[in-house]
């Protein structure tokens, strides 16, 4: 009896042998384990700054890195069914580091998993990781909607290793003593495998720094958990080189990692054989405007409007020296080719000279008006469409050299020709002005809506580059009110909006969709294969929200819808029964894009990611979104009292 008693008994010290026969992590220090977590984070990207007003830091449950298949590339490896804990923050992130810290809870209620692999059960541990963003959809808590910035952790940005750890710091939590956890990466060079070195964690918190081999361990009371930006995600800066090594290291990145090079045509070599020198004649002469001029050149040389810089700023004179000054008119060429005056500025030359909204432009100078527009030189491209490219050249038109003096010939609404001589002056309302916009006050709400005298919802979304949150409460409000007065069908204007960050139009895009809605993906440069690849990972999807509007609905676009605006509009035309009406198609700003700084604090930026619709084809870069309802821009339907596109929309829907 003795004997099976010992048996039974040695049996079941076995786990707990096991378990203690590994040996016990190494601590940096060891103050009974960690009870808080400081850190700061300044991300690298100048413009990410000013993407969100909330900014938000928390640790999160990352569990789901144990479940086959479970990556979102927006919450990363987030348990959303975990509880979140919000950190303290302090400081402006648009300036300074955003400083956090966080009081560990007892009990941070997450999931504990088994990690040590060595075939017994055990109580296990939860990972954690602090991580960035900025609120966007109701509370500071992160959804499957929301994006994750960046966190104290990194990723492989190889597409073999495609966001696998590599890197940073975790939080773990042991709940009871004994529990192993990894090391290091093992041979195989991944985390939580079968081949990893394991040690012992007591009960309480361990910060594990994953950055050394073997990974560090610390339980002080108090330790600094950053938040990191993996190796490859960092923002380029090319800033420190001189010219001629800038325009190099520029060139061998855009030949890498551009988009649509097959797409567009564009030869590198030949490109680089062009401009190289003119910058080797800007450090020759230490000229930072021939620089620009150079940088500008080679950037507009590609038919891509979201490719550019703000280069313009160190040559500006050459813009205000050919088209500084204007005679105060907003031209705009109708289908039949005609050119009219689309707006006159009050008190502008062309205002004192009799020139009424609605007159013909006949001649300038005694040149036709239709070769003027094709003299014109493009200061601010480039253009990605036929059509973008046209409309700046009539732009530029009525735009001519401070001190110049010209001849206008033209035609107002019911009377005869006449000719006028006019000085243009150095003037900026008709600098980027549209002849499809309407004057704003710039005070705009970035989503402003109502419901029109026909009962239909009317919703302009001027912009997906404001406030994330105030734009998606606004949109929100909309949608809500919409379906409380059960209006049948809404119209959506975005003839003005300009695009912006997908984080906030996905989100909205949600209210519209009944169903999860696969949108397209896009394609990226990685230079362990040398080559663009597509991965699920990128894949776009629609999730829909709590309450959404399932009437008709109907788009009005413009050229001046660019990039988001574009991808939002092509988005709900998988809706099914949606009309897109407009005059144009939209600008045709189709790829995902990446700023990088060059010397003279300049900013520039491409395209990268090769962005295909659901038929996993390109689908709006050079093109643009075609209306399925183009109505004619005449004279009656352009100079009308009434809206014509409006018009049209709300016919459509009582159809």
């Amino acid at each position: 009896m003795k004997r099976y008693l010992l048996l039974i008994l040695f049996t079941a010290l076995l786990p707990l042998a096991s378990i203690y026969a590994q040996e016990m992590a190494t601590f940096i220090a060891d103050e009974g384990g960690v009870t808080t977590i400081v850190g700061e984070y300044f991300p690298s990207t100048p413009s990410f700054r000013e993407t969100g007003s909330q900014p938000v830091v928390f640790m999160g449950d990352i569990s789901n890195i144990f479940v086959e298949g479970a990556f979102d590339f927006s919450t990363e490896n987030l348990n959303l069914e975990s509880p979140q804990v919000l950190a303290f923050t302090e400081g402006d992130i648009r300036v300074e580091p955003l400083r956090y810290t966080i009081p560990l809870p007892i009990n941070p209620g997450g999931v504990l998993t088994d990690v040590d692999n060595d075939g017994n059960a055990d109580p296990g541990v939860g990972v954690y990781t602090v991580n960035f963003t900025f609120n966007g959809i109701g509370s500071p808590f992160i959804d499957a909607r929301e994006y994750i910035a960046f966190s104290s952790i990194t990723f492989s940005q190889d597409f073999e290793t495609l966001f696998e750890i590599n890197g940073g710091r975790m939080i773990v939590f042991a709940q009871v003593d004994g529990q192993g956890f990894p090391s290091g990466f093992g041979a195989d060079g991944e985390i939580f495998t079968a081949d990893d070195p394991i040690v012992t964690l007591p009960e309480g918190y361990t910060v594990v720094d994953m950055n050394s081999e073997p990974f560090t361990f610390d339980r002080s009371a108090t330790v600094t958990v950053d938040i990191v930006e993996s190796e490859g995600a960092e923002f380029t800066d090319f800033s420190s080189l001189d010219y001629v090594a800038a325009f190099d290291a520029m060139l061998d990145m855009m030949r890498n990692e551009y988009a649509f090079t097959e797409l567009k045509g564009v030869d590198w070599s030949a490109l680089g054989a062009e401009y190289r020198p003119q910058f080797e004649q800007a450090l020759a002469t230490q000229s930072s405007e021939a620089y620009g001029q150079a940088l500008d050149g080679f950037l507009q040389s590609i038919p891509d409007g979201h490719i550019g810089s703000d280069a313009i700023n160190l040559h500006a004179y050459d813009y205000f020296n050919a088209d500084g000054a204007g005679i105060g008119v907003i031209p705009i060429e109708m289908d039949n080719g005609r050119v009219y005056v689309a707006r006159v500025i009050e008190g502008s030359p062309a205002d004192q000279a009799g020139i009424e909204v609605g007159a013909e432009l006949l001649r300038i100078d005694g040149t036709p008006i239709q070769d003027v527009i094709a003299q014109q030189t493009l200061w601010f491209g480039p253009y990605s469409t036929d059509h973008n490219r046209r409309l700046a050249q009539v732009e530029l038109a009525t735009r001519f050299p401070v001190g110049s003096r010209v001849d206008v010939r033209y035609q107002n609404p019911g009377e005869r020709a006449r000719t006028r001589t006019m000085r243009p002056v150095e003037e900026f309302d008709t600098i980027f002005a549209s002849p499809f916009a309407e004057t704003r006050t710039g005070f705009e709400l970035p989503v402003e809506f109502d419901v029109l005298p026909s009962g239909y919802g009317y919703v302009t979304i001027y912009s997906f580059n404001d406030d994330n949150i105030v734009s998606l409460l606004l949109w929100e409000r909309a949608m809500r009110q919409f379906i409380d007065a059960d209006v049948p069908g809404i119209i959506i204007d975005m003839r003005q909006n300009g695009g912006g960050s997908p984080d906030i139009s996905e989100v909205m895009l949600g209210y519209l969709f009944r169903d999860e809605t696969y949108t397209g993906t896009s394609a990226y440069y990685f230079p362990d294969t040398d080559d663009f690849q597509f991965d699920p990972l990128y894949d776009s999807t629609i999730i829909p929200a709590a309450d959404v509007f399932t009437g008709d609905v109907v788009v009005l676009i413009g050229p001046d819808c660019y990039s988001a605006c574009e991808f939002f509009t092509y988005d709900l035309t998988l809706r099914g029964g949606t009309e897109v009406i407009g005059y144009y198609p939209t600008g045709g700003l189709g790829g995902g894009i990446k700023e990088f700084a060059m010397p003279e604090d300049v900013i520039a930026q491409f395209t990268v990611g090769r962005a295909v619709g659901a038929n996993n084809e390109i689908h709006i870069e050079g093109t643009g979104v075609q209306p399925t309802v183009r109505v004619p821009l005449t004279v009656e339907n352009f100079f009308g009292s009434e809206d014509a596109l409006l018009n049209r929309a709300v016919a459509s829907l009582d159809r």
